[in-house]
């Protein structure tokens, strides 16, 4: 019986540490690629392109609160400067839901940044997918990333780690039961993170496109 209840110890405490290797271990990833990395609208460094990570957009076509955030931060870089083109990357999976497209919208018609301004990227549907179309089809070299605090240090991590030289800014959202509930789910996601990278999972690509090059010389 003794001996039973040792074995029994040593199997829940190396269940316990490879259960702590599997969510911190994603978690550290993240966190060491992106210091020094992440900054606020008024202390970025110049970049040519910003990348917005989509989000929920509301059945009339408005973006939820979170994305308007993310679509705030990459505006006010575009006013200060800082920016010469937005690219806005989202999930346009089915014919009745489309993030680009109003992403887009938002910006023009709420924000007032020129419609030549803003690239829309169709198969955006996670932040890898992002990173690795941001490269492979737009041929973006360096950007930098709008999107909420919690996410921010995964979204540089997983452009770094697939090829593109990133900074990050956050938006900052306050902290109720959305934010934790954003903030939570980075376990998994982080974890997710390390599995396409190490997995080299290829997204929905297809043919390049010129619209990142053509942004960058409209005036």
């Amino acid at each position: 019986m003794g001996s039973r209840r040792r074995w029994l110890g040593r199997g829940i405490v190396t269940a316990a540490g490879l259960a702590s290797v599997l969510l911190l271990g994603p978690w550290a990833l993240a966190e060491g690629l992106s210091i020094g990395r992440i900054h606020e609208v008024d202390t970025a460094p110049e970049e040519d392109v910003a990348i917005v990570f989509g989000a929920a957009v509301r059945s009339d076509g408005t973006p939820s609160g979170y994305l308007r955030g993310r679509l705030d931060v990459a505006a006010d870089l575009y006013r200060n400067g800082t920016v010469r083109a937005i690219l806005v990357s989202g999930d346009n999976g089915t014919q009745h839901y489309n993030e680009p497209d109003n992403m887009k919208r938002y910006l023009v018609e709420t924000r007032g940044i020129p419609g030549v301004k803003v690239v829309t990227d169709y198969a955006g549907f996670d932040t890898y997918d992002t990173c690795v179309r941001a490269r492979k089809i737009f041929a973006v070299r360096s950007a930098i990333l709008a999107t909420q605090d919690y996410h921010v240090a995964r979204a540089v991590a997983t452009c770094r780690m697939t090829g593109l030289d990133v900074q990050g800014v956050a938006d900052h959202q306050p902290r109720g039961k959305v934010w934790w509930s954003g903030w939570s789910r980075e376990f998994g996601a982080r974890l997710k993170m390390v599995w396409d990278v190490v997995s080299r999972r290829t997204p929905t690509l297809g043919a390049p496109e010129d619209g990142i090059s053509q942004a960058l010389a409209a005036r």
